[in-house]
């Protein structure tokens, strides 16, 4: 039986009273601040504790900040009092702040009246690639099928430092990146604007508690360490990537724009979406191997919409699930040589694709690095991004009369400055 809050919310709608996820909002011509989203609105975390219903608290500004960094340095317990009582504050059977008409206006926002910022203040980005499916895919297009995966991919979440400072928050508009590109027909590279422009449907995990320097998280205690999770799209420019990425990684093809959702979903939301992790073969080193390893139950979908059409349209649909390497997994190995982690870093799934044609998350995976184009229904074709082409990437858990949700990550394209 879903939960039940004195505000309406549609059975369809991401936010209710179960989710309550976290996010930094800018009301009109006032500062940004901490809110929680529920139904339509935005739940002012400032104003209400300025009205004392957080008194375990003891920095008494924690929530008027326009980063949530502070938050997350407290860890769990105090994550998990302040959602009991929001969800206590917000039930439909509580009077305190539903019959509180003063309090109740100066507390709640509708979401088309402000601002949604970035969530954190991000220090450092790391992004895996994390989805079996993906890279088989990928490495086969490179490599054929019989050597699709390198040697160390089943041993090890493999993954790259990407670039913090050009992470933004979702409706950020995407400028077409420059770079060098190899045509295989010309003998030397040539400078330009991508012709290859790709989105990567992906899921992230902020980090709340860091670590020392030299000081690994047990694969056990990783959870202890992650807030919660946003959607993210790793805009990549591939043909700039297949000319830079060897033997380092990518570099100028992925660090012009990283888009994330401005809600963050907290793990104690997601809770009930447990499931069991898909077995790995081989069996991880002993430092990898959770006592109950799992994964989440969210589904995923991509949306193309080109100046031609009316409404978008869906191009992938899969689920987190496909995922091989765990989040404990991947924050265990990133810090089991001593790296520390901090509040506010952001660690990334990689591309999320499935067995399935519709499940692949990226278009370099559903064109086939562009050989089969991608039949629209206003007619065009897609083998990669265009200018003026809109990509918005949702997600949500489906529970009994009730979904949590992210609400989505979206970002248009704009032409090369």
């Amino acid at each position: 039986m879903p939960l039940r809050s004195f505000i309406e919310i549609p059975a369809d709608s991401h936010f209710p009273l179960e989710n309550l996820p976290f996010g930094i909002f800018k009301p009109r011509n006032d500062a940004a601040r901490v809110g929680v989203g529920l139904g339509d609105y935005v739940v002012d975390l400032c104003v209400l504790q300025e009205a004392g219903h957080f008194p375990d608290l003891q920095d008494r500004q924690i929530f008027a900040r326009d980063s949530l960094n502070e938050f997350l340095a407290l860890g769990r317990p105090a994550w998990k009092i302040v959602r009991e009582v929001l969800q206590n504050l917000l039930a439909a059977d509580t009077p305190t702040l539903r019959d509180d008409k003063k309090l109740r206006d100066r507390a709640f926002h509708r979401q088309s009246d402000i601002a949604m910022q970035l969530p954190a203040k991000i220090w450092n980005y790391t992004d895996f690639y994390s989805s079996y499916h993906h890279a088989h895919n990928v490495g086969t297009m490179l490599r054929g099928a019989e050597n699709a995966l390198m040697p160390n991919w089943k041993w090890l979440p493999v993954a790259y430092h990407g670039r913090a400072s050009s992470v933004v928050v979702s409706g950020t508009e995407v400028r077409r990146p420059k770079g060098q590109i190899k045509p295989p027909d010309v003998p030397t590279p040539v400078f330009g604007a991508t012709k290859s422009l790709d989105y990567e449907l992906e899921i992230a995990f902020l980090i709340g508690p860091g670590n020392s320097l030299g000081q690994p998280v047990p694969v056990d205690q990783a959870l202890d360490h992650i807030f919660g999770f946003v959607l993210m799209n790793d805009w990549s420019a591939r043909d700039i990537q297949a000319w830079e990425y060897q033997p380092l990684g990518p570099f100028l093809a992925k660090n012009f724009c990283t888009s994330i959702s401005p809600w963050v979903v907290t793990m104690a939301a997601l809770e009930p979406f447990r499931r069991p992790l898909l077995k790995q073969d081989p069996e991880p080193l002993p430092y990898l191997r959770a006592k109950n390893d799992f994964t989440f139950d969210i589904q995923l979908e991509a949306k193309l919409q080109t100046g031609k059409m009316k409404s978008p349209h869906t191009i992938t649909r899969t689920n987190f699930q496909n995922l091989y390497w765990s989040v404990a997994q991947q924050l265990a190995h990133h810090t089991v040589g001593g790296c520390n982690l901090q509040p506010g870093d952001l660690l990334a799934s990689g591309t999320i694709s499935g067995e399935t044609e519709e499940s692949r998350g990226c278009m370099l995976e559903l064109t086939w690095r562009g050989a089969n184009a991608l039949k629209l229904p206003s007619g065009e074709e897609r083998k990669w991004l265009e200018d003026g082409d809109s990509l918005s990437i949702t997600g949500w858990c489906q529970g009994d009369g009730y979904r949590v949700g992210f609400d989505e990550v979206s970002g248009k394209i704009l032409p090369v400055a």
